[in-house]
């Protein structure tokens, strides 16, 4: 029993190591392209020359990702003011996410990364093998496309303000 224990670890565990890196604050963005809840393609070239919150989630109309993403809806209004964009990725479908977003109104977009390709380059993809999550990453995008902060321990319940914060307190900076 031993063995198989020690065998199925050693054929598991390089797959749960095996995620690129989180890009460094400064670095540039890695580029995406990925269709939304309606089917429309968001690529990061769109937001050249606005600041983008990215974030990613494990999965729709969970407890943990509907708070997020209802925190993010509530706030809209405070990151647009800030000339900024908030656009949730996941491994979910086109379809998993248009429910989603009707069912709880959120007024963003939401990308169906489904192969975890996207999220993968940006270090927050969990790949258990025999299913995919994104990993509760985000990434404040400056407007040159360069990572201005990012989160990769998020609390759903307080994330949001904290985002609204930082990207007041970069653009003070002049980030």
């Amino acid at each position: 029993m031993k063995r198989l224990l020690t065998a199925l670890f050693l054929l598991v565990a390089p797959a749960l190591v095996a995620a690129a890196e989180s890009p460094e604050i400064g670095a540039p963005a890695p580029a995406f392209s990925l269709p939304d809840q309606a089917g429309k393609t968001h690529a990061l070239a769109d937001y050249a020359g606005r600041w983008l919150v990215l974030y990613f989630y494990p999965k729709d109309d969970t407890p943990g990702c509907t708070t997020e993403a209802c925190n993010f809806r509530d706030d809209i209004v405070r990151i647009r003011k800030l000339d900024a964009e908030v656009v949730g990725v996941s491994v979910d479908s086109v379809a998993s996410h248009a429910e989603f977003a009707e069912k709880h109104s959120l007024p963003f977009p939401l990308l169906a990364d489904v192969g975890g390709a996207v999220a993968a380059s940006y270090g927050a993809l969990r790949d258990l093998m025999v299913m995919k999550l994104a990993k509760r990453h985000t990434y404040i995008i400056d407007p040159q496309g360069r990572v201005a902060q990012r989160y990769l321990d998020v609390d759903p319940k307080t994330h949001a303000a904290e985002v609204v914060a930082d990207l007041e307190r970069l653009q003070k900076a002049g980030g």
